[in-house]
C-alpha cells in the first residue's frame, strides 16, 4: 500500500510546499496554486495590449512564471501579472 494518498501532501515532495519557487514553466498545480485566479496568455496579452505570442516569449524567457495545464496550456496568477505591470510602469519609456 502506498504511503502517500491524494489527499495528503507527501513531505518529501517539494511541488507541495506552495511556495513561488515551484511556480515557472511547467510547475505542479498544487491545491493551493488551484485556488488562486489564473489568466490564460490571451488574458495577459489584452492587459499589456501585446499578442499572445509575446507572453508566451515572456514566460520562456522567466519574466513571467507560468504553470503548465495538464493538457500542454500555459496558465498565469494574477500576482505574478500585476507584478510585472507594475514593473513595467515603473521603468523609463525607452
Amino acid at each position: 500500500m502506498d504511503q502517500t494518498s491524494p489527499t495528503q501532501p507527501n513531505p518529501d515532495d517539494a511541488s507541495t510546499s506552495g511556495g513561488d519557487e515551484q511556480v515557472g514553466r511547467g510547475a505542479a498545480i498544487t491545491p493551493e496554486f488551484a485556488t488562486e485566479h489564473t489568466l490564460t496568455p490571451g488574458d495577459v496579452a489584452a492587459i499589456f495590449n501585446v499578442r499572445p505570442k509575446t507572453v508566451s516569449r515572456w514566460a520562456d524567457a522567466g519574466e513571467l512564471p507560468c504553470i503548465t495545464t495538464p493538457g500542454g496550456h500555459r496558465r498565469f496568477r494574477q500576482r505574478d501579472v500585476a507584478a510585472l505591470l507594475n514593473e513595467a510602469s515603473e521603468r523609463p519609456d525607452r
